[in-house]
């Protein structure tokens, strides 16, 4: 490591920037913020300010430094095939930006799962929030657990910190800054760390190409005539994981379940005035994540390209390529620009599901909402709760705090398990929780079905929407699983979440074809 970054300089650079967060907490949430201010910052957020900081969100630590590692090293994503995916992000942003955001204020939701609880019906309302509860916090804490384990490998281990302890204080500085203002605070904070990532990622760039003696011209041809420069896959087939249409179609389902269908990056956009505003959003947003992310390919393959030239060996985890090289290889102000970016990007993702994990609790399980109680509320209760504001607000206090413990128990977990292939675990786990969120949005879009959510055999009354959100994800992780020996060769990849979402939709019209209940067998199904 460069004798002018240690351990304890980094630590320094890390505090600061701490520092600036916090003050950017206390700024935002000077005034005594109510469950309006936390949940959606008063439905007043100016939108170029929210497409920026969604930005980082979306990239968040698994871009910052699997993407770059895996132009190189061979299988999903080789080269510049992710931007077969980030194409397919595009249609999704599309099918959002027409589709679901206007359904989600003209609903005028706080939560986007109170959506199921009006067209499924309670049940299904309470299976698609738990699943999303389940989803962010794997997805989070993925996210978390590659950053900590750079930060252990190239700051604590040195100076005797260990792993626990490293993970602890990460998540306790996020729940910090974001206890009191919540989505309020968020929408600054993350503009910032977006700010921090592309700079870093830009700034590597800039000298790595100084160390390769050439300008931007000439990185540019460098990288055309590399092995790392294919960016479309046609003649594999199928059964090649890097396929165009796998690929496509792939970012196109992920875009509209791990963004369209989640409360953590929808809660931005409720956030804002009108959905008009909200659709600029994701136009903007859109066009910014494109080149982001065509920032971080390139500097993946420069990253390759440069150490083949200076004869470095390659890690044995790709994951460890950039921060390996800025941190030993090029000058210090790359090593504390790294740094910056590394803590910008985990916790721009974490920061925001955080946030966003307390608000569904809160009022898809406790019924706290803008407008009064009722998410937690079973049809058919007679009256609805008054509700207790200073009640409310310590009682969101406890959830995001039981969050925060949560997410420091499944990271723990991960260091158990140590799986180090980030980016595809952090698919393939959306591809199985985000599956029955699919099929219970998709079921209610395309069609205008009644779902029996029990069904009654003899005089047992038998959860049948329960029992096939939970066997659809079991059903897809088979069929992956066996698949090349079933289907002559052909993997599904991130194609497993469509598969798994069609399950579920079958499941859904398989269960209507009881019949459309009146609305007293409705309630009675409720009560009974």
């Amino acid at each position: 490591m460069n004798a002018s970054l240690s351990p304890y300089a980094i630590l320094g650079i890390v505090a600061v920037y701490f520092a600036v967060l916090v003050l950017v907490s206390f700024l935002t949430s000077r005034k005594d913020s109510n469950n309006s201010d936390f949940f959606l910052a008063g439905r007043k957020s100016p939108w170029p300010l929210v497409a920026i900081g969604m930005v980082g969100s979306s990239l968040s630590g698994v871009t910052f430094i699997s993407i770059p590692g895996a132009v190189g090293a061979g299988g999903v994503n080789q080269a510049f095939s992710y931007m077969q995916v980030v194409m397919g992000y595009l249609l999704g942003y599309l099918v959002i930006a027409l589709v679901l955001l206007p359904l989600y204020y003209r609903m005028g939701l706080t939560s986007i799962y109170e959506y199921l609880r009006n067209r499924i019906g309670w049940y299904g309302y309470k299976i698609g929030a738990f699943y999303f509860l389940l989803s962010r916090t794997i997805g989070s804490a993925f996210r978390l657990f590659l950053v900590a384990v750079v930060l252990q490998q190239f700051v604590a281990e040195p100076i005797g910190i260990p792993f626990a302890f490293t993970v602890a204080s990460a998540i306790l500085l996020i729940w910090l800054y974001t206890f009191r203002g919540g989505i309020k605070t968020i929408i600054v904070t993350d503009t910032l760390q977006t700010v921090c990532m592309l700079l870093a990622a830009g700034i590597t760039v800039f000298y790595v190409g100084n160390a390769l003696e050439t300008d931007f011209p000439g990185m540019v041809r460098l990288i055309q005539q590399s092995d790392y420069s294919q960016w479309f896959y046609f003649e594999g087939g199928w059964s090649d994981p890097n396929n165009f249409f796998k690929q496509f179609l792939s970012g196109a389902l992920i875009t509209i379940v791990m963004t369209g269908l989640d409360q953590d990056m929808m809660q931005k956009n409720l956030s804002m005035p009108n959905f008009r505003d909200a659709q600029k959003n994701m136009l903007a947003f859109s066009i910014v994540l494109v080149f982001a992310n065509l920032l971080f390919l390139s500097l993946g393959a420069l990253l390759y390209i440069y150490a083949s030239t200076v004869g470095l060996t390659i890690p044995g985890s790709s994951d460890l390529l950039y921060p390996t090289i800025a941190l030993v290889n090029l000058p210090p102000v790359v090593g504390i620009l790294f740094v910056l970016g590394i803590v910008a990007a985990a916790y721009s993702s974490a920061d925001s599901a955080l946030t966003a994990l307390t608000t569904s609790f809160c009022v898809d399980f406790l019924g706290m909402e803008e407008g009064g109680g009722g998410g937690a509320q079973e049809p058919g209760s007679l009256a609805e709760p008054v509700r207790d504001d200073s009640q409310d607000k310590r009682k969101r206090l406890l959830v995001h705090s039981g969050f925060s413990a949560l997410l420091f128990l499944v990271i723990m977990g991960f260091e158990i398990i140590n799986n180090t292939a980030v980016i595809n675990s952090l698919f393939k786990a959306a591809g199985y929780t985000y599956g029955p969120l699919l099929g219970l949005f998709a079921f209610g879009l395309l069609t205008d079905y009644r779902v029996r959510e029990t069904i009654r055999v003899r005089s047992v009354r038998i959860p049948a929407l329960l029992i096939v959100c939970l066997l659809s994800p079991i059903i897809s992780m088979l069929v992956d699983y066996y698949s090349a020996e079933l289907l002559g060769g052909f993997q599904f990849g991130f194609l497993i979440l469509a598969f798994n979402g069609l399950l579920t939709f079958i499941g859904l019209v398989a269960l209507s074809e009881f019949g459309a209940p009146t609305e007293d067998e409705f309630v009675g199904d409720h009560l009974a």
